[in-house]
């Protein structure tokens, strides 16, 4: 699979020193959804922003669809769509004037089908004369949605495109990016509901402090850092860990009436041992009376990887 987009030592550092991407280095295969999780400040906002050219990068360099974007950035801005997480319009304009707007705005040719197209993909259909002041949170961030594929983008960024809609509305976009993608749109979101990244993404990559800490097909980071996690709820409390079970990542909580078992590698391999641990548990007469199992999910291993790089720094 080709890449859609190259990205080769970016940086950027703000007026009094802050570095909000640190020698960044990340490729986007053409047609993929690829998900860029970290923490607020990680500097996912401001990665989109060099590739759509709202940021002026510091050093480095991007291509997109094989060209310099620092050359050629007005014929790739025309291929790529963005959704900020800020609400961009004029309020007191309605719906299917603003989605008109930003389709001309990219010198396209006026297609009354194709809005009328994307406006109900999204629901919208039934609000086009509707001032945008008028609607609700997450009507308003359709509409943000609307003007980003008014033009047809072979790019689409989504910097958290779901923050502050509720469920149901949730689910529409992901049906509507899920279709997106069967018509080729490569899509690079961000999210705070890890659980979107880990049900939608091909691939997912980790931000922190501007660095890249990790990237990954989805399945194999999983296989990879994740782990199972079993709680055994004991008769009676021990005050210690026996030597009988040292070859277990073991340890006790709740004040010794808990055993934890924290293991395994993403393969079965935890569940496996966590088998074993019971009936060896059995065979050194200690007693249990609850067994809680459960394996890692992303936003577990999110977690741990920025958690260990912020220890790493602290030291």
């Amino acid at each position: 699979m080709d890449n859609i987009l190259e990205i080769r030592g970016l940086q950027k550092t703000y007026k009094g020193g802050v570095k909000a991407l640190d020698q960044v280095d990340l490729s986007i295969r053409r047609g993929e959804i690829f998900a860029l999780l970290g923490p607020n400040g990680a500097g996912k906002t401001t990665l989109i922003g060099a590739v759509c050219g709202l940021v002026r990068p510091t050093g480095g360099a991007i291509e997109v669809f094989g060209e310099d974007i620092s050359r050629h950035w007005k014929a790739a801005r025309r291929r790529i769509g963005l959704v900020p997480q800020e609400l961009s319009f004029d309020m007191f304009d309605k719906v299917i004037r603003q989605v008109r707007y930003s389709r001309g705005m990219f010198g396209c040719p006026p297609d009354e089908a194709r809005i009328e197209e994307v406006l109900k993909s999204l629901s919208l259909w039934d609000k086009r004369n509707v001032q945008i002041r008028e609607l609700s949170g997450g009507m308003k961030r359709r509409v943000m949605i609307a003007k980003a594929l008014s033009h047809d983008p072979e790019l689409l960024f989504l910097d958290e495109p779901t923050a502050g809609v509720d469920v149901e509305l949730r689910r529409d976009m992901w049906r509507q990016i899920d279709a997106l993608r069967a018509k080729g749109v490569t899509i690079i979101l961000t999210t705070h509901y890890i659980e979107e990244a880990e049900e939608m993404a091909d691939r997912v990559g980790v931000i922190n402090k501007g660095r890249i800490l990790l990237v990954d097909d989805k399945d194999a980071m999983m296989a990879k850092l994740g782990r199972t996690e079993a709680h055994f709820t004991l008769a009676t409390p021990l005050d210690r860990v026996p030597g009988s079970l040292s070859a277990y990542p073991l340890h006790l909580e709740q004040e010794g009436t808990c055993l934890v078992y924290r293991g395994g590698d993403g393969t079965g391999k935890g569940k496996r041992e966590v088998a074993d641990l019971a009936q060896d548990l059995v065979r050194n007469n200690i007693q249990f009376t609850g067994l809680d199992t459960r394996e890692s999910t992303l936003e577990d291993i999110f977690v741990d990887l920025v958690e260990d790089k912020q220890a790493e720094a602290a030291v």
